[in-house]
């Protein structure tokens, strides 16, 4: 069981990584990752849907009819989404405002309805349930990735705390949506050059040609 987990962990992180191997949940990953710590909201957020969601529906996969299937799942989805909405609002207010749209758009993202689909479906609940927390937590580290450099280039700090003193010249690039674009381009090439794939093939030589 433990091999079993490590496996699905080590496709989830970084062998089948959701946004720098499969292309997925571009959107929030550009959105929300001028800042550490929204991203870190972002990411226990989106695990907390993916896992809770792969284990209700890997539950209710053989009583589900296969022609509302994918409506089931976006309800299900949807009911998560919004507990986690109602959870920021209450506790976190000046978090759910900084966030703003992108929390209530995790009900479209891709990843979820991906790993509900393609691996809840068709594996047992405690399997799809630790395939969410892998696949969210191979999210999260994409964009806590991203953050990290946006908000030290961009702000000079780390989590809100200032890191590179008061003579640092911000980056305003960084902070910017091309930005986004540019660290998220960086972070895809790194990956397909230096870690293998989920079927074990080494990256090609000479950055992937």
């Amino acid at each position: 069981m433990i091999k079993k987990i490590k496996h699905i962990f080590t496709l989830g992180l970084l062998k089948d990584n959701p946004v720098f191997r499969q292309i997925l949940g571009i959107c929030s990953a550009l959105a929300v990752t001028n800042l550490l710590m929204n991203s870190l909201v972002m990411g226990i957020g989106l695990i907390f849907v993916t896992s809770l969601s792969s284990l209700t529906v890997s539950i209710l996969r053989k009583y589900t009819p296969k022609h509302i299937r994918m409506m089931v799942q976006t309800l299900i989805i949807s009911a998560y989404v919004i507990i986690v909405d109602i959870v920021l609002k209450a506790y976190f207010p000046a978090m759910s405002e900084a966030l703003g749209p992108y929390v209530g758009l995790i009900i479209t993202n891709c990843i979820i309805m991906g790993r509900c689909e393609v691996y809840a479906q068709n594996n047992p609940p405690l399997d799809s349930f630790i395939d969410g927390i892998a696949s969210g937590a191979g999210y999260s580290l994409v964009l806590l990735t991203i953050a990290f450099f946006r908000e030290l280039l961009g702000f000079g700090s780390l989590f809100g705390i200032n890191v590179l003193g008061e003579n640092w010249v911000n980056w305003v690039f960084m902070i910017m949506p091309p930005g986004a674009f540019f660290m998220l381009g960086i972070l895809i090439w790194v990956a397909n050059t230096y870690i293998p794939t989920k079927d074990g093939k080494a990256p090609a030589a000479g950055g992937g040609q």
